[in-house]
């Protein structure tokens, strides 16, 4: 593949990381809701029958007046939304954003050979099989006994949760560990919505157009995954937005910080939950949070392993590396790069206020140099961004040297990259 094909592949990821946070968002955004809205329900004498509780509200210059059945309406309302496109469409860019980032990129992003030195294959492999194995136990777990017990069920999955995250740092890069473990919950709610809120809706709604009374317990279920889902919206946008954070995933205890956080969901959303059901202000889920917080930045200080970048780096040049290494202008790259970059991208940065290398890259040798063609080529060859408002001078003619030779090399295959 050419070198201008980057800027697609580039965009590509772009498009559909911007796909994925505007679905997130609109998933999201209906789930807040629709728990703040049952939360908020209140029983009233004129009610229909079977009907549960009612809410007013009133947005955008307009009243609503929303009623809720536990089970289902005496008859089947002509015109029914349903809410599961938000859910697919976010797990699904979610899955293609990890194949492009993460599986495309696995020498870079995801394989962290002092922890496993696996082939792309087998890392790919345990990636994606984590995730369906991380439904199998949870769904399994729910359709035990254990589902009449949501607070034993509930401190049995973030116990689930915190091994995972143990277990990803043992295999992954830092950064591949904690964008999995947000990926294994992901899947986790998504599974909830697919293959448990939706059927047991579809049940519910054709008994009505049989005629037949629908049985309460397909709520009562569909109801216990959505309230899991609830709790665990918080924690996963924070493990999404982790990889732009060293201080997060690079550190020893990265998988520590994520149980915390975890925690730090479930302290939020219970404030806002209790004061949606009119039970008042649990002032004190704050007070547990900041402490939580405090918990995580103090781990963070404390887990920052300089060791394993060096571990991490001796691993041998792939052949397409290689060939970076070896292509004509590579010396005077490598002093260009070493020059105005390796100060912060080190590891043991010198700049001021970095403690450990931005996004985990470090650039300090040649062989630094050439595992990392494709993001100095797109971040100071193709673009600007690096360095950071260019503080450290990079010359218009170095970006130049940098595009002739990353093009120097030619065609290449981006599995290599």
């Amino acid at each position: 593949m050419i070198p201008e094909t980057i800027i697609l592949w580039e965009w590509l990821a772009f498009a559909i990381r911007w796909i994925h946070v505007i679905t997130a968002i609109a998933w999201i955004g209906s789930s807040f809701y629709f728990i703040a809205l049952d939360l908020g329900l209140r029983k009233a004498p004129h009610l229909p029958r079977g009907a549960h509780g009612e809410e007013w509200q009133v947005h955008g210059g307009g009243f609503y007046h929303i009623q809720k059945y536990l089970v289902a309406p005496e008859r089947m309302p002509e015109h029914l939304t349903w809410f599961k496109w938000e859910s697919y469409s976010t797990w699904l860019s979610g899955a293609a954003l990890l194949m492009v980032t993460y599986w495309a990129g696995a020498n870079l992003y995801l394989i962290d050979p002092a922890k496993a030195d696996l082939a792309t294959w087998q890392a790919v492999a345990i990636s994606a099989g984590s995730l369906a194995l991380g439904w199998l136990i949870y769904d399994g777990l729910c359709k035990s006994p254990l589902g009449n017990r949501p607070t034993v069920l509930m401190l049995l999955l973030f116990a689930a949760l915190v091994a995972m995250g143990w277990a990803y740092d043992q295999v992954f890069t830092g950064r591949a560990a904690l964008l999995h473990l947000g990926a294994f919950t992901a899947t986790i709610m998504t599974a909830n919505v697919f293959l448990i809120i939706m059927p047991n809706q579809r049940i519910v709604v054709a008994d009505l157009k049989a005629g037949r009374a629908p049985d309460p317990k397909y709520g009562r279920i569909a109801k216990l995954r959505s309230t899991h889902n609830n709790y665990l919206t918080l924690p996963v946008i924070f493990l999404m937005l982790s990889n732009h954070y060293p201080l997060a995933f690079a550190s020893e205890y990265n998988w520590l910080i994520a149980a915390l956080i975890f925690l730090m969901g479930v302290t939020i959303r219970h404030f806002f939950n209790t004061m949606h059901a009119g039970k008042g202000y649990r002032w004190w889920t704050w007070a547990v949070t900041v402490m939580l917080f405090i918990g995580v930045m103090w781990l963070s200080a404390l887990g920052v392993n300089q060791d394993r970048y060096d571990d991490a780096m001796a691993r041998p040049l792939t052949p397409v590396e290689a060939r970076f290494a070896e292509a004509p202008g590579f010396d005077e790259v490598t002093q260009t790069v070493i020059g105005r970059c390796s100060m912060c991208h080190a590891r043991e940065p010198v700049w001021d206020g970095i403690r450990v290398p931005p996004k985990g890259v470090v650039l300090e040798t040649p062989a630094d140099i050439a595992r990392a063609a494709r993001e100095i080529y797109v971040q100071s060859g193709l673009t600007g961004a690096m360095p950071p408002a260019n503080l450290t001078d990079m010359q218009p003619e170095e970006r130049a040297r940098i595009i002739r030779w990353f093009r120097e090399v030619g065609a290449f295959g981006l599995a290599g990259l």
